[in-house]
């Protein structure tokens, strides 16, 4: 079951939200960070964007996965290249 954090802010004259504290603090969202907004049927997402130097390494958890992926890529390749 996924668990929703709901919080609510208010837009003020200005088209500004603020952010919610608990929101910042669970998706790491800091100053100057960009945000995304994308456009639903009846919703709006807003997804923080990470810049290359903090996604640094976070293939590692994954590595062994994606070098299996690769070698499995190679070898179709090499196989439809020869037939």
């Amino acid at each position: 079951m996924v668990r929703a954090l709901s919080e609510a802010a208010t837009v003020t004259s200005k088209s500004m939200v603020t952010i919610p504290v608990k929101i910042r603090q669970k998706y790491g969202i800091k100053e100057g960070m960009k945000v995304e907004f994308v456009e639903l049927e009846d919703a709006v997402l807003m997804i923080p964007l990470r810049s290359l130097k903090e996604l640094r390494g976070v293939d590692k958890a994954h590595e062994t996965a994606l070098k299996e992926a690769i070698r499995e890529l190679n070898e179709e390749h090499r196989k439809e290249a020869g037939g």
